[in-house]
């Protein structure tokens, strides 16, 4: 599952993880600790949505 930064469209995905802030890849998005915040703007957990399949938002990009 994928969830969406509703500040920035920042894509959490756990096949990827967060590396850079302490997520390991394949790290599932409700395991994260609470105080991990979106690593583009700095958004807390809260600020995010389930990213449905068939949504159209997607990020490609590994970050």
């Amino acid at each position: 599952m994928k969830y969406v930064c509703a500040l920035c469209g920042y894509v959490y995905k756990s096949s990827v993880g967060d590396p850079e802030n302490g997520v390991e890849k394949g790290t599932d998005f409700e395991d994260i600790s609470e105080d991990w915040v979106c690593p583009l703007c700095g958004a807390s957990k809260e600020d995010f949505d389930v990213l449905e399949d068939g949504d159209d938002i997607d990020n490609d990009d590994e970050f």
